[in-house]
């Protein structure tokens, strides 16, 4: 793959893993989160879990890394909508 390839695979894991912060910045600020949906979060989680297993069986450190932490951020969601409620 090109180098160009390459460097687009990683700019766009990396926005699109980075983009859940500024929502757990948010929640933990106002300590609220009415507005975020429980079944949405629960069903994204899931499928960036298949994608971080599909990325470790393909040995695709990119679709690993980025899903990886992906999955960190959304479970820290799901966990603070369940603690805020």
């Amino acid at each position: 793959m090109s180098v160009t390839v390459e460097l687009i695979g990683s700019l766009a894991a990396l926005l699109t893993t980075f983009a859940w912060l500024p929502q757990i910045v948010k929640i933990v600020r106002e300590r609220r989160t009415h507005d975020i949906s429980l079944f949405t979060n629960s069903v994204l989680a899931t499928g960036v879990f298949l994608w971080l297993i599909y990325g470790l069986a393909i040995g695709a450190w990119p679709v690993i890394a980025a899903n990886s932490i992906s999955l960190i951020f959304i479970v820290t969601i799901v966990g603070l909508k369940l603690r805020y409620g």
